[in-house]
Parts: C-alpha cells; sequence; structure tokens
C-alpha cells in the first residue's frame, strides 16, 4: 500500500467492553505527533474510547481522571507513555478560536485527540485517524479511516488484530513493553491471568548498499525477518536453555506470540540494588556450557526449511567497527574522517583480528547483557537465565558474548567484579577442557570487547544523530572507557597506536563531556 492512500476498517462493538478494548487497541497504533478524530453523535461513544485510550497509556496502576473537556476545551496528560492533549470541539462557533489553545505546539509534541473534529476542519493535518461511532443495536459500529502516512500504520493494525483473533488472543489485554534501540516492537498480552508477548517484527528492506553492493544488515548478518527468532530460540530451547517458546506465529507477516519470561531482568534488579550475584553466575556458566558444545550453522523452522547462522567473521567485525568512523567520528570532531584516516583505521584492526578467529565456533547472540537476560529463579540450572533478543545470533569466538555480559555498555561494572566472573568463566572451561589456551583466549577476550566497544560508540552516536535518540549519549564514557580497556592488552597495539594519534581518550573524554553538560 501507498502510504498516501486512506485505509479503512470496520469493527462491530458488541458491548462497553469492546469500546474500551479498541481504545487499548489504538494506543499500541499511536505516538507523539499523531491526530485521532473521534467523530459520531452525543452518546455514540467518543469519550468512552478516548478515556480507554488514556488509561492504556498510562502508567500500571495510575490510570488518571479523564473529564470530559467539553467546558475547558482542552485536557492534557504528561504522566502518560507519549503525551496527550484531549480537545473537544463541540462548543467553538470556528475554527479560529481552537488556534488560541496550542493545537499547533500540541500536533507537533503529543497524541491529540480531537471531538467533534468537523467543526475545526480547515485546521486538522492531512496525515491524520479518523474514528466514526455510530449506536447500531446494542453496540456501536466504529468506522476507523486513516489518511497519509498513518495508513500504513492502520493496515498493520488490523494484519495484527487478525491474527491475534485466530490465535486465540483476540480479546486480550494489550500494552506496549517500553523498546530500546530495536527495530522491533513488543506487547505484553494478558488474558484469564495468563500472560505472553508479541513480537511485531515485519520483514525490514536492506537498506542501501554501504560495502561491496551490500546493505550493512547484510554485510554484519543481522536478522532481516521473525524467522531467525524462532529457528534460534526453538534450538537453545531444545539444548536446555530458556529462550522464550513460539506459541503462534504467522512467519510471512513478521508476527510472533511468544513466552513470557517476565520483568525481572539483570538491568531493572541491579537498578533496584538487588544482589545479582547468583544470577552473573549462572550467567557465566551458561556462557561456558555454551563454549563447550557443537553448534549447527543451520536451524530448522516449522515449514522445513531452516535458518542458516552465518560465520561472524572479519568483514563483519570490520563492518561493525567502522560505525565509530561513520558516527562517532563526525560527533566528536565536527566534520567526516577523511579517506587516509578510514583507511589506517580499517587496516590496524585487520592486523588483530586473526586473534579472535575461533577454532570451533559457537553460537554467539551478540547482545548478552543485562536488557536481554532474565532471572527465573524458580527454574533449574542453565534455564535460570532467560534469554531474549536472539534473532541475531552467528557462529563466532565465544568471547564475544563474555565481554557483551562483563562489559555492559549501560551498566558500570567495576574491574575487580569483571575480573572475578572472567577467572570463574575460565576456571569453568579449563575443567572441561586440557588444552584450553588461556593467553589466546585472553586476547581474544581483548579485540573483541574493543571491537564492540568501537561500535556501540558508533550506534550511540548513530541514535542520537540520525535518530534523534540523545539519552544514549550519555553512556559514551563508559563505553569509552571499555575501549580503553581493550586497547591496553599487548595484542591490541596496532589499534591503540591508531587511537593515540587520531581520536585519543583526552579527545574523547573532552568531547563526550560537551555531549553531556551537568544538569
Amino acid at each position: 500500500m501507498s502510504p498516501r492512500e486512506d485505509a479503512t476498517v470496520t469493527r462491530f462493538l458488541v458491548d462497553e467492553a469492546a469500546t474500551v478494548r479498541l481504545g487499548h487497541e489504538l494506543a499500541t497504533m499511536l505516538a507523539a505527533g499523531d491526530c485521532l478524530c473521534l467523530k459520531g453523535e452525543l452518546g455514540s461513544g467518543k469519550t468512552t474510547l478516548a478515556r480507554a485510550l488514556i488509561h492504556a497509556l498510562s502508567p500500571k496502576g495510575a490510570a488518571p481522571e479523564v473529564p470530559s473537556p467539553t467546558f475547558t476545551l482542552v485536557q492534557t496528560y504528561d504522566d502518560t507513555r507519549i503525551p496527550v492533549a484531549h480537545y473537544d470541539c463541540y462548543r467553538l462557533k470556528g475554527p479560529e478560536e481552537i488556534l488560541e489553545t496550542g493545537l499547533e505546539d500540541d500536533l507537533d509534541n503529543r497524541l491529540v485527540l480531537i471531538e467533534w473534529p468537523e467543526r475545526v476542519a480547515s485546521c486538522l493535518p492531512a496525515d491524520r485517524l479518523t474514528v466514526r461511532l455510530a449506536v447500531e443495536g446494542e453496540g456501536r459500529r466504529a468506522v476507523l479511516t486513516a489518511s497519509g502516512t498513518v495508513a500504513e500504520r492502520l493496515a498493520r493494525f488490523e494484519v495484527i488484530a487478525g491474527f491475534l483473533d485466530a490465535s486465540g488472543w483476540g480479546d486480550a489485554g494489550r500494552g506496549v513493553i517500553a523498546g530500546d534501540a530495536s527495530t522491533r516492537r513488543y506487547e505484553r498480552l494478558t488474558r484469564d491471568g495468563e500472560t505472553c508477548l508479541l513480537m511485531d517484527m515485519p520483514a525490514r528492506p536492506d537498506g542501501l548498499p554501504v560495502k561491496d553492493g551490500k546493505p550493512y544488515s547484510r554485510l554484519v548478518h543481522l536478522a532481516e525477518d521473525c524467522r531467525a527468532v524462532v529457528a534460534v530460540n526453538e534450538e537453545l530451547l531444545r539444548r536446555g536453555y530458556s529462550a522464550p517458546a513460539i506459541l503462534a506465529h504467522d512467519m510471512d507477516a513478521g508476527l510472533l506470540l511468544i513466552e513470557d519470561l517476565g520483568d525481572w531482568g539483570y538491568g531493572r534488579m541491579i537498578a533496584e540494588g538487588q544482589d545479582i550475584a547468583e544470577p552473573m553466575l549462572a550467567a557465566v556458566m551458561v556462557l561456558a556450557d555454551m563454549a563447550g558444545r557443537e553448534w549447527p550453522t543451520e536451524a530448522p523452522l516449522p515449514d522445513g526449511s531452516s535458518h542458516r547462522l552465518m560465520p561472524y567473521d572479519a568483514e563483519a567485525l570490520i563492518t561493525e567497527a567502522d560505525l565509530l568512523i561513520d558516527w562517532f567520528w563526525p560527533l566528536v570532531m565536527g566534520k567526516p574522517a577523511d579517506a587516509a584516516v578510514t583507511q589506517s583505521y580499517g587496516a590496524a584492526w585487520r592486523e588483530v583480528l586473526p586473534l579472535a578467529a575461533a577454532g570451533r565456533p559457537v553460537w554467539v547472540l551478540r547482545d548478552y547483557h543485562s536488557p536481554n537476560l532474565i532471572w527465573l529463579p524458580q527454574r533449574e540450572g542453565l534455564a535460570r537465565v532467560g534469554l531474549i533478543d536472539t534473532q541475531d545470533a552467528v557462529l563466532g569466538h565465544p568471547a564475544y558474548d563474555l565481554v557483551s555480559l562483563l562489559r555492559d555498555a549501560r551498566l558500570d561494572v567495576p574491574a575487580e567484579v569483571e575480573t572475578d566472573y572472567f577467572d570463574y568463566y575460565v576456571a569453568l572451561r579449563a575443567t572441561e577442557e586440557e588444552d584450553f589456551d588461556l593467553p589466546a583466549f585472553e586476547a581474544a577476550y581483548a579485540v573483541l570487547g574493543a571491537q564492540r566497544a568501537a561500535k556501540i560508540l558508533g550506534i550511540f552516536a548513530r541514535l542520537s544523530r540520525r535518530d534523534g535518540k540523545h539519552g544514549y549519549l550519555r553512556h559514551l564514557r563508559r563505553v569509552s572507557g571499555q575501549l580503553e580497556a581493550g586497547l591496553a592488552h599487548p595484542a591490541l597495539s596496532p589499534v591503540a597506536r591508531w587511537f593515540a594519534g587520531h581520536l585519543p581518550k583526552s579527545t574523547r573524554d573532552t568531547a563526550i563531556a560537551a555531549l553531556n553538560p551537568p544538569s
């Protein structure tokens, strides 16, 4: 569908609960900057729908009073997941009156709900969603019409509704789970005391070529559709690990229902000041166990096909490290790197990456860190560690996931704590493998730690400059320090010399401090 074509969906709402449920559904689709127009005669349910939507956007257990704004004209809500402005234009005599209320600013910064929008039609944006409600029998008929760029989202909205109906979860309560840097979208579904997660992961386009005629996702082997999730999770489950089980799927549509492993993420536990020594030891045990197994290059899918896991080779690692040159360098230096700087950077990495080549590759999850680990103390052994965000798994060196865990980009891990867990991992490996080569593993750990830090500096800079997600800048100092820790290993001498000559720690620190002024 062209993003400029209108889309229309019709729903029959059998009772008041169905109207409330539609409001909850709309809360999963709409965002700040959207305009939702509510049409219908008095008593048709416009305020009921608006109230349900605002409650769905409110923090759990903190639903505000939502009075009809008939007399105040506008009511704003700032404690919701996205800020909301609720307008009622019934009493207006003309569109010029609404311009005095700040509507233009609200349309830029809030989700705007407008009852009786026909009275201010000339002030409405072209891109909007209109819901026309009409009493019909014992229920209501709702006709949803999306104009402009909202049309594609409404079409997706209806595909998801059909998938949930077919899976038996169509009447579930729905709530969006706050995302991180991912392009995937998640909802928690609740029904009769049960929960599961909806993963919305439509196949994404490859994007523009960045090297050798290939887009970035293809060069670094990122999952391009949800088949990777199904294949990787099912294989991990077969081997006794706690990845979310796949409860239902429409792989062509990019929709999955997956097991809800709960909210006890490692990051949350640390933020709440809980003792995570046992969870961390268990996470290290999982990695040591994975390092001792043989891993396939393909994992089967329910339709009889398979998902291939690609090698995490030097080209992929260099492409990731190049994000520092592409995004972090301009952020720090104020201009793009010239060809000589870029060439010498790549040459330095090519000297050291052979030290991180795995003699016996294992599955590497790549983002094995606090946001993606869930503590499941009710389970036993290795199954106590829930593994999410598995779709980008590749075949590579086991040191990569260990350094992801122990040098977490979002959390401070004291050097002595990192050393303790590292030593524990090494002891586990050495117990099972007589020929475990500690110096070689230490070198690989240093190389991959530095590579990962360089990549993340580039990713966080990109999230700020390209996507407007400036909150990631607060992690730059930590990640720069992790880069420095990796560069201290003698194996990294060529890369360390490059940074000393072109982007030393002092330069990085000064620029990062300017990007993160004291509040």
